[in-house]
């Protein structure tokens, strides 16, 4: 199947969220802010280059027998980079899947929202361990950033090679993912041309839905259930949105809660056989990821979309572990068959349902 991306040559097209955004100047700002890396010998950066090198090779073969995925018998390499080479990595990856261009629209508003996205991606780069771009180069590329596998992993005082084949497992499960079907990088495109192209509703109408969102939230401190999309800076984007980039986002909520979800049950699940200290790596960074943060760092992960990240992991890996308990690996494979067999936003948190209209 030929991979979609938003055609730039289209009237439609050229008002992308991504053509107003000078790339190249984000990755020159995000390298500028990034933090430096945990200070390490040549030694160690070497050791760690190799092993990462390594476990994403020898994590791929499990990962394919407990998913009961093949996406070919060569296995890529994964490409180790530091923090500054993720950054640059990102913009090209963003660049593409906003529909942007290697000259943006207009020069001052280009820098801006550049500087912007360079330094978001500034704060970002400190806590990415790995990444599956599935708009990379040769049609995706796996990405290890190892400066702060060595800081989480001295963070945690786990056992280092234990700790890089862990991270490992969990995105060669994404690789595997992609690649086994590529119909996935298909359906994020065709939601990402729709979440960003840019809205011509008049500003009337933004605020009117903006206003009906304050009073939906006032009338939810009655104790109303909510859903979880619907609040936080999620539900404050939904609100100004029009109702096809409603859809596209929840499309992107629910395709990351799957994809996360499935990749952590995959990590437990292959983990007791191939990582000896995985009960302790798995308890120590959980823990890490429910660990308080100070005032600002909470502001910027609600800012950053951070903390409904960390939620796609727990409630996608509920959805998996319900569903693969129930009806077994083979029949939950079944959710890769097209975009009409994915969950459904009501479904993920109730994967019952998901199986009585699937399966």
């Amino acid at each position: 199947m030929q991979r979609m991306t938003p055609d730039t040559s289209t009237s439609k097209s050229s008002l992308s969220v991504g053509r107003a955004v000078d790339w190249k100047f984000a990755a020159t700002v995000g390298e500028k802010l990034v933090r430096p890396g945990p200070p390490s010998t040549d030694y160690t950066r070497r050791q760690v280059i190799e092993q990462l090198t390594e476990a994403s090779r020898s994590a791929e073969v499990p990962v394919r027998e407990v998913t009961g995925m093949t996406e070919g018998g060569e296995i890529p390499e994964a490409r180790i980079v530091d923090r500054p080479q993720w950054i640059r990595a990102a913009t090209q990856s963003m660049r593409v899947m906003t529909g942007g261009s290697e000259n943006p629209r207009g020069f001052i508003s280009g820098r801006i929202t550049g500087a912007q996205t360079g330094a978001v991606l500034a704060f970002i780069s400190s806590g990415i361990l790995g990444q599956y771009d599935p708009f990379g180069p040769g049609g995706g590329e796996l990405l290890l950033v190892y400066p702060n596998v060595i800081a989480v992993e001295r963070q945690l005082r786990v056992q280092p090679y234990d700790f890089r084949l862990w991270v490992c497992l969990h995105e060669v499960t994404h690789r595997v993912q992609f690649r086994a079907n590529p119909w996935l990088a298909d359906h994020m495109s065709g939601a990402l041309a729709v979440l960003t192209e840019e809205s011509s509703d008049d500003v009337a109408e933004m605020v009117s839905r903006l206003a009906d969102f304050i009073r939906s939230r006032r009338g939810d401190c009655n104790g109303a259930a909510t859903d979880a999309n619907s609040n936080g800076m999620i539900g404050l984007l939904r609100a100004v949105q029009s109702e096809p980039q409603r859809a596209a986002l929840d499309q992107l909520l629910v395709l990351g809660t799957l994809l996360e979800g499935h990749a952590d049950h995959v990590m437990d699940a292959v983990g007791p056989a191939v990582v000896p200290s995985v009960a302790t790596i798995r308890k120590r960074f959980d823990e890490r990821r429910q660990r308080k943060q100070s005032p600002l760092q909470r502001v910027l992960r609600a800012l950053l979309g951070i903390d409904a990240k960390l939620s796609q992991y727990t409630r996608g890996k509920a959805f998996v572990d319900h569903v693969v308990s129930t009806v077994g690996m083979d029949r939950f494979n079944a959710v890769w068959s097209g975009p009409e067999t994915l969950p459904l936003p009501t479904e993920i948190d109730e994967p019952q349902r998901w199986i009585d209209r699937v399966l």
